[in-house]
Parts: C-alpha cells; structure tokens; sequence
C-alpha cells in the first residue's frame, strides 16, 4: 500500500499548552500536538509535530469497530445502536454497560470468562463502590474496554474463527483490523511500532496527522469500498444515538456528544489522546498530550472544537465545567481551572 502522507500548512504551530491554574498562579502546564485533517490528508489546522507515531489506544476503537459491521457480524447478530456504541466504548462500568456487554455475550453464545481484556473496578465511582459494598469482585465484563473485546469475540464466531487468543497480533481478529487501519490511515503499517495496549491487543504506531485523517474517512468515506464506507456511518450513528454507551454519566466524550446534537462523534484513548470524527464537517480531529495527560487532552479537543464553530454560546454555557474544567480540594471547594494558555494561538 503506498504511503499517504498529510499535506502540511505553510507554517508550523507550536504545541498547544494547557495550564492548570490554584489560586492566581499558573502550577503546571501540558504540551499538545493536535491536527484537523479531510479524509484526503489535507491539513486544515496543526500544532506540534503531527508526523510522530503516536499509539492511538481507546481513542481509535471507532476504527476498530469497523469489522464487526462490514464482516456482516452485526447484522447476523441483530445488534443495534447500543452494541455497536459500546464497541467503540470506554465505557465506566456502570450497571448499564456491564448488563449490556453480559447479555451481548449470551447473544454470541459465549460469556464473561472468554473476554481477554482482564479485570478492574469500575471507573464509575459509585458503581465501584457499590460492588466494594456487595463483596462482589469484579469481572472482565466491568473493564472498559470489554465492548470492543466483545465485538471481536462476535467477528470470531461469525466467521467461524477461534474466540481462544483473539487478541494476539496474529490472529485473524488483529490481522483483519491491521488492514483497516491501513486503509484507513493510508500507510503500510507491516513495520510501524507496535505494543500491546492495556487491555491485552495490539497497538499499532500511527502518526497523527494520520490518525486524524483516518478518523476524517469515517464521516466522508467516498474512497472507501462500499462495505466498509456504510459500516463507518454505522459506527458514527450508534457513537451518536448513545453517548452514554460510548463512555458514561459525567464523562467529557458523552456530555459533549449529546450537548453538541450530532456535529462530533468524540473518543478519549490512555496517555492523553483523543479524537474526533466531524460529520457536518468531513473532518477528523487527533490530540496527543505530549505527557500523557488525558485532562489535557480533553480540554484541547474541547479547545479545538469551539474553534472550528461546533460549539455555540448555549453548549458553550452547558459544558463550561468540561471545557475549562474546575480544579477542586478534598473538602470540594473550587481552587482553580483547566484551560488553555492565554497566549495558545488556535
């Protein structure tokens, strides 16, 4: 597959800085790449170094989840909006997921026990306390990752593949995603830098004008053979029709979803990563803190998004608290703020 590398702007922008404020002092600041591509490799809008490898983590799941609609998986199983958001999901283990992760396993005919994502309380804090109080331990189903595990254990068995080590790189599962994430990053990924991600998968180095790219083809998806071009409009709406699926009650990718009404389909990733795909736009958005910092992350996207005009002053008002979000003490009392540096030029 020949390299298909993102047309830079004329000038270069420096990294955003995200700044952490306590009282009337500035206590720390995050560095961030960031990119607004087409579905071409156009780039509208750039900061940092956009051609570094970046580990795309949870934030492409959209991406991945492109399989379980093209192979037919998703049909022959009845799923529904739900399902398939939840593919794309770190959700935050609320009863609400982890029911309807348990009952899609049924469906497929499998259980918690074949998931290889491991185990972690829910990052949902009443819910994990909740099941602290039951004495329950909890299982593989309360990971957040365990709907996009799901969703491959359901290509599995559709195609009548081994559901036992779904997620070593060789296994058809990884191979038939690799190719997806090669067609639509546009790059041959055979020798790009790979790591097994925190739920057990592969994860695949990508730049990230890429990646911001990749994510662009998921709401123009002209190029793109028709299976997989009507899968990734699949994707996004069930992104859309259940934000709450996608991550949870209170978290930045589901309050912003359903604030801003279908113009951006957004997804967080570990060590600071999000993305966005921008269906009125045709554009993919890809943020990378250079720390890891997924606070920082989420205020640049949300940055990010206000710049390019999705963001109107009654949304604006509504997720104040996400956009700049409050810094707190143990006691609850306001001391500070997120937010972009004054001087950031967007």
């Amino acid at each position: 597959m020949p390299s298909h590398h993102p047309t830079p702007q004329p000038t270069f922008q420096p990294p955003l800085l995200i700044e952490v404020t306590r009282g009337n002092l500035v206590e720390s600041r995050h560095r961030c790449a960031a990119a607004v591509l087409d579905p071409e490799g156009k780039v509208l809008r750039q900061w940092g170094d956009i051609e570094q490898p970046i580990y795309g983590r949870s934030a492409i799941k959209p991406l991945l989840a492109l399989g379980l609609v093209e192979t037919g998986a998703a049909a022959a199983f009845g799923l529904g909006d739900v399902e398939i958001a939840l593919a794309c999901a770190s959700h935050s283990g609320e009863p609400r997921h982890v029911a309807a992760v348990q009952a899609w396993l049924a469906r497929i005919g499998l259980g918690v026990g074949d998931l290889e994502c491991g185990a972690h309380l829910p990052y949902h804090e009443p819910s994990a306390r909740a099941l602290v109080r039951s004495g329950r331990e909890p299982d593989a189903a309360c990971n957040n990752c365990s709907g996009k595990h799901t969703g491959f254990l359901t290509t599995a068995v559709h195609l009548g593949e081994p559901t036992k080590g779904y997620i070593r790189y060789e296994h058809p599962v990884q191979q038939r995603l690799l190719g997806i994430l090669e067609q639509m990053a546009g790059l041959d990924l055979s020798a790009a830098p790979r790591g097994i991600d925190g739920c057990g998968i592969p994860t695949i180095g990508i730049p990230l004008g890429n990646t911001a790219m990749a994510m662009a083809r998921l709401v123009e998806p002209g190029e793109l053979p028709p299976a997989r071009g009507l899968a990734a409009k699949r994707v996004i709406a069930a992104m859309l029709a259940e934000p709450e699926m996608v991550g949870g009650s209170g978290e930045f990718c589901s309050e912003v979803m359903r604030a801003l009404g279908g113009k951006a389909a957004v997804k967080p990733g570990a060590e600071g990563v999000y993305a966005a795909a921008l269906p009125g736009l045709g554009l993919g958005v890809c943020v990378k803190a250079e720390d890891g910092a997924g606070r920082a992350a989420a205020t640049a996207m949300g940055r990010i998004l206000d710049e390019l005009g999705l963001v109107g002053p009654s949304e604006r008002r509504r997720l104040a608290d996400l956009l700049t979000p409050p810094v707190s003490n143990r006691a609850g009392l306001q001391v500070g703020r997120i937010r972009p540096a004054g001087d950031t030029a967007f």
